[in-house]
């Protein structure tokens, strides 16, 4: 019988195979290991996850493309379905779709195609409260909108977005919005208090009186958690005790909370995303890396509220006693606009932070640079760090902060009694509560448009010991300040103020070095 698959038809064939090939991934082995080869400690190898070669898309399962319907149970079905087959890729075709809360599982990789859009659902009834942890403390949230726990070998890829919908979450302060945007928000419905801050219903306002200590209420009442519930805003990404995971491609935004937060993870990777959230958003940290190892972050854009790039490790006792530090981490090639901090060590650091390399980094608008921030009754060691290579323009703080007296603002949001306050409070003896920041080489940075270039705050009972400024040229109105620091090395340093000394050293530091 003669064929009828002609030559042309079946080039045709190919052709048509070939455009419809899904890139779900492009990330190897060798871009990871060419970063973490070059660190300045000993990294392991960092594992790109690897799927099998089958395929679930959630519109076979129901999922409605236009978002009018919900499509929670359709994209977790397909991934329950793959992850029981033994692994492969849930594919989310160009669209949009409304979703409550979905978890991802062992050996499975969301794969978004282009033109695709995940809203996660403000509707309070899709979100159990569940324990949790939460700034640095055990305590109860609502359920992140993606979340794994224990999961190993998970991947969210491609070119789509997912937006967490965290205007409806959110407490909003009317003097961050022009009188237009606020008549806009109100819309929206919620309480405003006598301060002028906005919040979803008075639940949240009565929940915010339970709070010792910044977000975290402490409360002892299972109905009264049930009725604080709107208070209770989630961190959109929420890993825990995960190994081999992989973030590419794809835009997180409009976070309840913090954006991305993996916590207790192993061999984790950020590559090519773009992450975002209003600058006006409370909470809204771009990526909080806490008590994890083995983490490359890479080519990746933080326009955020808070802290953009974030190492931490636990809060306090708590932290303590989980005793897990972040260490081995690579960061590099990321973009920061809009942020508390372009890159941050802190302020929950309990369970320690070491082995962090950041290089070749540009930071425009960010309220600080480099930022290193902490307190009394944290503990924990902060060391070996190796920052290379950034650039910073426009930075209405320091370009380089050290701040051992952190009150939980953002930097230039406190009074100077307020701040005074706790700089001249009596010292304690050292003991498991003294945090340290010790060990760390900073080179190779320009500053320009600077408020203040440098300020360290040393603890005066535990003194930052041994930085490095190596090769730094910085632009700024005031020059650098220093203060409670033990061994200093200052070398090709050049900055350039508007008014004041470049360099002025408190009598409280000590072993200084200018090269």
């Amino acid at each position: 019988m003669k064929s009828k698959f002609t030559p042309t038809l079946l080039l045709a064939l190919i052709l048509c195979a070939c455009s419809t090939a899904q890139p779900y991934q492009n990330t190897t082995q060798r871009d990871i290991d060419a970063l973490t080869n070059k660190a300045c400690f000993a990294m392991p190898q960092v594992k790109v996850p690897s799927f099998p070669n089958r395929s679930y898309n959630i519109l076979d399962y129901g999922a409605d493309p236009s978002g009018v319907a919900l499509a929670t149970e359709a994209i977790q079905k397909a991934i329950d379905e793959c992850t029981n087959a033994g692994g492969g890729t849930v594919i989310i075709p160009a669209g949009i779709y409304t979703t409550g809360p979905i978890q991802l599982k062992s050996n499975v990789r969301l794969y978004t195609e282009p033109n695709s859009l995940v809203v996660f659902s403000h509707d309070l009834d899709l979100y159990e409260i569940y324990d949790t942890w939460f700034e640095g403390i055990p305590t109860k949230r609502c359920t992140s909108p993606i979340n794994a726990f224990n999961a190993e070998n998970i991947a969210i890829t491609g070119e789509g977005s997912f937006n967490g919908n965290g205007d409806w979450w959110r407490p909003l302060k009317k003097n961050k919005m022009a009188a237009g945007q606020w008549k806009e928000h109100l819309l929206k419905g919620g309480v405003v208090t006598e301060k002028g801050i906005w919040y979803p219903d008075s639940a949240s306002i009565l929940a915010q009186t339970y709070c010792e200590d910044q977000n975290v209420p402490v409360i002892n009442d299972d109905a009264l958690w049930q009725k604080v519930k709107s208070f209770l805003r989630p961190v959109m990404i929420h890993f825990v005790g995960c190994k081999n995971i992989l973030l590419e491609g794809v835009t997180f935004e409009n976070s309840p909370a913090w954006n991305i937060h993996p916590m207790c993870c192993e061999n984790l990777i950020l590559r090519d995303l773009n992450v975002r959230n209003p600058w006006y958003s409370q909470n809204g940290d771009g990526v909080d890396v806490e008590s994890c190892k083995n983490v490359v972050i890479s080519h990746c854009s933080f326009d955020v509220g808070d802290d953009a790039i974030c190492m931490k490790s636990g809060k306090n006792a708590p932290g303590r006693e989980r005793g897990i530090p972040t260490e081995n981490v690579v960061v590099d090639d990321c973009t920061v606009y809009h942020g508390h901090g372009g890159f941050v060590c802190g302020s929950e650091m309990s369970g320690g932070i070491k082995n962090v390399q950041v290089s070749n980094n540009l930071y425009i608008g960010t309220d600080v640079g480099l930022r290193f921030k902490s307190t009394r009754g944290r503990g924990g060691v902060v060391e070996n760090i190796f920052i290379k290579g950034i650039n910073m323009i426009n930075i209405p703080n320091e370009g380089l902060l050290f701040d051992l007296f952190y009150g939980g603002k953002g930097a230039g949001e406190e009074t100077e009694e307020e701040i005074a306050a706790r700089m001249n409070a009596a010292a304690p003896e050292v003991s498991e509560e003294t945090p340290a920041f010790r060990n760390i080489v900073i080179e190779d940075v320009n500053g320009l448009n600077l408020k203040r270039a440098i300020y360290f705050n040393g603890l005066p009972e535990m003194k930052i010991q041994n930085v490095t400024l190596r090769n730094i040229t910085m632009t700024a109105t005031d020059g650098a300040l220093f203060r409670q620091t033990d061994g200093l090395t200052v070398e090709n340093v050049d900055i350039h103020p508007a008014q004041g000394e470049p360099f002025t050293l408190a009598p409280s530091v000590e072993n200084v070095s200018f090269k």
